[in-house]
């Protein structure tokens, strides 16, 4: 296969002025153009290291390279912001890099395979971007919750919920919800706490719970409601009012 090298050192030249660039705006870090220009310049360089024929030695001179990048890009704040740059603008790459193989242009002429890296690049980019915010909200709202009732301890994965603004009527204790078939509603020291939806009232079955720990700090006089569906978040078994997190801080 014929290898135009001046396109070659172009193309990656763009693409790692991209990737930099979304790196940044994933890690929220401002962005200097110029520094991303020579970072970029760095990374185009190191296409020619295809004539290596050693895959460790590739590989490590390729780390090597994605730290000299990220340190050219944003200077050193830290071993740990470093190593967490190094490791989304590779994440991106590999992403990138995935898509464009699953795009087989081994059919089509040189100059149309650089024209759709060129133009692909950045859309693949966009929604590698957003997925990974999602994620990143996603994971930085989930805890890990141990409940004792009874003496019987209970292991949820609870997600925040910052629309949940449900109250006990008596004490207006802050309510979480569980799923859980092994908690059973005890008429007698159970609560019954009327609440309203968007499309109806109802009576809401709560436990007060001997023990709520959320990272390893417990929460007092907390109780619960008995949730009969599970939650339509994957792996969570339990949505945590708002104001339990706030009484961490």
């Amino acid at each position: 296969m014929l290898i135009y090298l001046d396109l070659l050192f172009i193309l990656n030249l763009w693409i790692d002025f991209l990737l930099l660039i979304t790196t940044n705006i994933i890690v929220k870090t401002r962005i200097n153009y110029k520094r991303t220009f020579f970072s970029s310049l760095v990374g185009a360089f190191s296409t020619f290291l295809f004539i290596l024929d050693n895959d460790i030695i590739l590989f490590l001179l390729k780390i090597i390279i994605c730290f000299v990048m990220q340190l050219i890009m944003n200077g050193y704040k830290g071993i740990k912001t470093l190593i967490e740059n190094v490791f989304y603008f590779y994440l991106l790459s590999i992403v990138l890099a995935g898509t464009l193989y699953l795009l087989n242009a081994n059919d089509l002429s040189i100059t149309n395979q650089y024209i759709i890296l060129l133009l692909i690049t950045p859309m693949v980019l966009f929604i590698s971007k957003k997925e990974i915010n999602k994620l990143n909200t996603y994971y930085k709202e989930v805890y890990e919750v141990i409940i004792i009732i009874n003496n019987k301890k209970y292991l949820f994965n609870a997600f925040l919920d910052t629309g949940n603004n449900l109250y006990d009527q008596y004490k207006k204790r802050p309510i979480s919800l569980i799923y859980n078939k092994k908690i059973k509603f005890d008429y007698k020291n159970g609560i019954l706490v009327p609440i309203e939806t968007a499309n109806r009232k109802s009576i809401l079955k709560c436990v007060k719970v001997d023990k709520l720990i959320v990272n390893n700090k417990e929460i007092k006089d907390a109780i619960v409601g008995l949730s009969d569906n599970k939650f339509k978040i994957q792996d969570i078994n339990m949505i945590l009012h708002k104001d339990i997190i706030g009484g961490l801080k």
